[in-house]
């Protein structure tokens, strides 16, 4: 018992107070890592200016065995849009437990059915502090439980 005690906590070090903040939108990028940061000041935020970015960041977290909490991801970005880098997280099982909420403007109902069909949280961006919060709060208990 004790034994399976230790490992749990080692697998419990690896995985880092570290939120990954994919978004080709900096003024979004800014909102957010403040807000995140004013919900629990602990965690650390990288972030990735799209989806090609976002997956040599989480490469490079694997070659150091370090594992973000959660991956905010936007949708609608150049070279690789959050779809495709969804999918690519996803197919790594390195990677594929890692909680993902999808964060974007998009309103489509075929945006919001494909996220539904994979079980992954999806808020469109608020358009005030207030709604911005909350939202971060919501994002922010991912790192905690694997629904939000």
């Amino acid at each position: 018992m004790a034994s399976k005690l230790y490992i749990l906590r080692e697998k419990q070090m690896l995985i880092e107070k570290t939120v990954l903040l994919i978004d080709d939108d900096e003024d979004d990028l800014e909102l957010l890592q403040q807000a995140l940061k004013t919900i629990d000041g602990n965690h650390e935020t990288l972030q990735a200016n799209n989806g090609v970015e976002g997956l040599k960041t989480l490469e490079k977290l694997l070659e150091q065995q370090k594992f973000p909490c959660l991956i905010v991801l936007d949708i609608n970005m150049p070279k690789l849009d959050g779809k495709q880098t969804f999918l690519a997280i996803k197919s790594n099982e390195k990677l594929s437990n890692i909680p993902i909420v999808i964060f974007s403007t998009s309103t489509s109902s075929l945006d919001k059915t494909f996220f539904d069909r994979h079980n992954t949280a999806y808020f469109v961006k608020p358009v005030n502090l207030t709604e911005l919060a909350i939202t971060a709060s919501r994002m922010i208990n991912a790192c905690y439980h694997n629904n939000t």
